[in-house]
């Protein structure tokens, strides 16, 4: 604003303060109804309840590692499937064989899990419900043979998203929802191994997934991946390929994260790039995917826990539980 270079009269003043005032006042109540209409398109989501993941993450626990092809991934595999079923959902499974990077057969079983299955509108929610096969990252080479607990790496993306589909079963967004956890995501090339270690070796299931959906001719709008999202003071930074495939959604959901006072968990900055199961769905399926996933590029990369024997309950926090479901509901109920 110029400022004014003559005198003016005190009832000039006056009345040119009242002008002033008047005006400013207009464009007060323009703006205060303008916030007033944004805040009342904004769908309050469910509150999403912290022990009640960390029940489901504790239960997958129970069953012990879930290596494809043990009985603890079997019985682990039926427990997600009933959940989903009580939780409303309706339940498809993929049971399919597939090949490790040194030829095993995996028997596996990805699960999926649709909500309101006839809207065209959707959003898919991932995780993978397998466990690591080999502690490869452990500082005790004499565990590189025992298998992960994989509280946090695995289980924790699952206990989330349960907790997820427990509330769209009492409230409903205004999309539809698929809820689908792979398997055989982690059976990748141990660090150990002296063979290739290719890419494709991870994230079996999400490959299977992303060409053989367990609709025909699948689309969502976008999705968002699970991954390690239970670590202590887990700080999450917008993960390279989810950047490069899904740049828009990443800056949603942070910006969601950072509106809700999760801004220690969510950090905008670029973190590194991360073979992982959205991978696969962005460049098979062409859904555009984000990963949530536990990056500090400050620190050791991954939490600590990450692939060794210490992958236990003892390192889940629900408070990081809280700040990632919160977030995921916020933004889901929100989307238009």
């Amino acid at each position: 604003m110029k400022i004014m270079r003559k005198i003016i009269s005190l009832f000039s003043l006056l009345t040119l303060g009242f002008v002033i005032g008047a005006c400013g006042g207009s464009k007060n109540k323009s703006s205060s109804k303008a916030n007033l209409e944004n805040e009342l398109e904004l769908v309050k989501a469910p509150l999403f309840n912290a022990d009640s993941a960390y029940h489901y993450v504790n239960t997958q626990v129970l069953f012990g590692p879930r290596v494809p092809n043990t009985e603890g991934h079997k019985l682990c595999g039926v427990y997600l499937e009933n959940k989903l079923k009580e939780f409303g959902a309706t339940v498809t499974t993929q049971e399919v064989d597939l090949i490790a990077f040194d030829g095993t057969v995996l028997e596996a079983k990805n699960i999926i899990g649709a909500y309101q299955p006839e809207k065209k509108k959707r959003v898919a929610l991932f995780a993978h419900w397998d466990t690591r096969p080999w502690s490869d990252n452990d500082a005790d080479e004499k565990n590189y043979n025992t298998p992960v607990l994989g509280a946090n790496d695995g289980a924790s993306g699952v206990g989330v998203l349960l907790e997820i589909a427990r509330l769209i079963q009492k409230e409903q967004p205004n999309l539809g929802v698929d809820i689908v956890f792979f398997d055989a995501e982690d059976y990748g090339a141990p660090q150990f191994y002296k063979g290739p270690h290719e890419e494709e070796y991870w994230g079996l299931g999400s490959q299977y997934w992303s060409r053989n959906p367990h609709i025909t001719d699948y689309n969502a709008r976008f999705g968002i991946l699970l991954d390690m999202v239970g670590d202590k003071d887990a700080q999450f930074y917008y993960e390279g390929y989810s950047n490069e495939f899904a740049k828009s959604i990443n800056k949603k959901v942070w910006k969601k994260a950072h509106e809700l006072g999760f801004q220690h968990y969510f950090i905008k900055e670029l973190g590194g790039y991360i073979t992982d199961d959205h991978l696969f769905v962005n460049k098979i399926a062409r859904i555009p995917t984000i990963d949530i996933i536990h990056n500090n590029i400050h620190h050791t990369g991954f939490a600590e826990s990450w692939h060794t024997v210490n992958d236990t309950m003892d390192n889940i926090d629900k408070n990081t539980l809280q700040a990632v479901g919160q977030t995921v509901l916020e933004v889901i109920f929100n989307e238009k």
